[in-house]
């Protein structure tokens, strides 16, 4: 009898490795063809075709192709979460000054991952999940890191504020970088060389930090 239940959990623990195997194929393959032509290019038939399973083999290891952008997605967010960390070089100097020179070098970075990597970038904000199903959260716990790092600083600048109302400054401050960064990536609209949409970012970003400071 325990020599049948070890033989079991040998299976199972195998069938989880394949599963896990495939889903990390998946993703890959994904993330790939997102980055060759966008969001529009992902089929499951062709996804399946490049990681060498049958089509219905997908569903075993994600629910659908939303899940799959998901965690696409969050491979998306870690990066860009690097690169943010590399770029606030916490140093010794403290104060607004020092503060608005770290959200600017933040706001800077993600500028440089947007225009590195568009297709992905674009993908975070192009994917819906359908009516009636919420983003998960394990993923909104991922998002909200990213916002840490520019509350961490508008502590700095907004120390009387709420937390509640830091978390809002955050939000509209990437709103506005974000805005600049469409703006300027826009292949639809006349398109911004990247020196002079630098140039932008780090203005705006300046002058926000400085009127929350002088304000």
């Amino acid at each position: 009898m325990r020599k049948c239940l070890n033989n079991q959990t040998i299976i199972e623990s195998s069938t989880d490795l394949r599963r896990a195997r495939l889903r990390d194929a998946l993703v890959v393959a994904a993330e790939q063809a997102i980055a060759r032509e966008g969001l529009h290019s992902l089929r499951a038939r062709a996804l399946a075709q490049e990681v060498g399973c049958a089509v219905g083999a997908i569903y075993n290891v994600v629910k659908d192709l939303d899940d799959l952008v998901l965690l696409v997605n969050a491979r998306t967010l870690a990066t860009l979460e690097r690169d943010l960390s590399a770029a606030d070089q916490a140093s010794e100097r403290r104060g607004p000054d020092a503060a608005i020179a770290r959200l600017v070098r933040m706001a800077l970075a993600y500028l440089d991952f947007a225009a590195a990597h568009t297709p992905r970038w674009r993908t975070l904000f192009e994917h819906r999940m359908p009516a009636g199903r919420d983003v998960p959260a394990w993923y909104r716990e991922q998002q909200q890191r990213l916002f840490g790092y520019v509350e961490e600083l508008l502590l700095e600048l907004q120390a009387q504020e709420s937390r509640v109302r830091r978390a809002l400054l955050a939000r509209s401050l990437f709103s506005a970088v974000h805005g600049l960064v469409v703006l300027g990536l826009e292949e639809k609209l006349q398109t911004i060389p990247l020196p002079v949409l630098r140039e932008q970012v780090r203005f705006v970003v300046t002058a926000i930090g400085r009127g929350m400071v002088e304000g």
